[in-house]
């Protein structure tokens, strides 16, 4: 299993620095690539004065200079917001300058206030996602130029310049919320699956669901689903006490399930509570998420494999600033150090040669003994011999 961030980004309160606020996105993402996470994904949004990155190509092109492994992904870029040939272009150029780090995650638009400033009803827009990633699988893949006519854009003879770095195509990603459209545009075309909101809606069997909607769709159309593709979205804070992890939330939990109940116009993530304990209860007693230590977090990533029905390929935790920058860096940390290995099989030598030396400890500690003795012993012949 792989891990890493869906970073939409959501900030604390909007009269704070959106200087520091995008300094903190950067460092939160060169800290991930030194803890060895294996991927980010970076939203795209541009009104509620909370999600501050209006291009996650411009982001991720700005910190993949600034980092080594990690895989970097739009988390997601809104396709009907934008001509399907200059996102094409646009992602094989980074696919090319990121050597392949490069991830095109899409959806809809998660924001109608977005939406309705360039005229989108959000009635429209799964509607547009499922013709626009037609329209986009052919000019990044295809030879033939493409040529078609919307109500929002019309090509002629549209080709990209670049075929993607990567062999085999770089990696397109749809998101899935509260709806069958993301799992339905996946199945179609065989692209990897983004359960960005399966927690969040309280409906946990809507896992299994978007797989098999999955699934029916790419036996409809011939292509073929990987569960190695399909990742998972939660929220997390942990820390070495539960005790520890609900005083360090205190930071900004407020700020995020009011922005998301009052401000954001997101049915499909709108937290429950009114109270900061009732919201702390809300996601640890829902299935949600997770608010405590390493040990709460092995249990939902196993609980969320379970309710798969089969496994996933990656478990992206949700950047959200409830807590101050030094406690969530630690959070991270702890995640890295006690929380991924558990499920990647990094553990299982240490603990046999760990095993192994114990058993074989005592004959040797009395072996080594001896050894010492021995040198020490020939050492002092051999002065005697010289002084003589």
């Amino acid at each position: 299993m792989r891990f890493g961030v869906f970073m939409a980004p959501f900030h604390a309160s909007p009269v704070k620095s959106p200087v520091a606020a995008l300094a903190r996105d950067i460092e939160t993402i060169k800290l991930l690539d030194r803890l060895g996470y294996d991927e980010a994904w970076i939203g795209e949004h541009h009104s509620c004065g909370v999600e501050l990155i209006a291009s996650p190509e411009i982001f991720i092109a700005h910190v993949a200079a600034q980092t080594d492994t990690i895989k970097l992904g739009t988390g997601v870029l809104s396709l009907p917001y934008h001509n399907p040939l200059w996102v094409a272009d646009r992602a094989i150029l980074l696919d090319h300058l990121t050597r392949g780090r490069f991830m095109l995650g899409l959806g809809p638009g998660s924001l109608p206030t977005d939406a309705s400033m360039i005229g989108l009803d959000p009635l429209s827009q799964r509607g547009a996602l499922e013709e626009d990633t037609d329209v986009l699988m052919q000019l990044l893949n295809g030879a033939e130029p493409v040529t078609v006519k919307t109500d929002r854009y019309q090509l002629r003879d549209a080709l990209c310049q670049l075929r993607p770095f990567t062999q085999g195509g770089l990696e397109v990603g749809v998101a899935a919320i509260a709806s069958p459209s993301g799992p339905r545009i996946a199945g179609k075309h065989g692209l990897s699956l983004l359960s960005i909101g399966a927690t969040l809606t309280g409906d946990l069997d809507l896992l299994a669901q978007h797989w098999d909607v999955a699934e029916e769709r790419a036996a409809q159309f011939g292509t073929a689903m990987n569960r190695d593709g399909w990742r998972l979205v939660g929220p997390m804070h942990l820390a070495e006490t539960k005790e520890q992890a609900y005083a360090e939330v205190e930071h900004g939990l407020d700020d995020w399930c009011d922005y998301l109940q009052h401000v954001a116009a997101v049915p499909h993530f709108e937290p429950g509570g009114a109270t900061f304990t009732e919201r702390v209860d809300w996601i640890n007693a829902s299935g949600i998420g997770v608010i405590g230590t390493p040990e709460d977090a092995i249990r939902q990533i196993g609980a969320l494999e379970a309710q798969s029905k089969g496994g996933f390929g990656s478990y992206l935790m949700m950047a959200h600033e409830w807590a101050t920058p030094a406690a969530t860096a630690r959070h991270y940390e702890l995640f890295a150090e006690a929380v991924a290995p558990h499920f990647q099989q990094r553990l299982d030598r240490l603990a046999a040669t760990e095993a192994h030396a114990k058993k074989l400890r005592a004959e040797l500690h009395s072996r080594q003994g001896q050894a010492l003795e021995e040198a020490k012993a020939r050492h002092d012949a051999e002065k005697s011999a010289h002084s003589a």
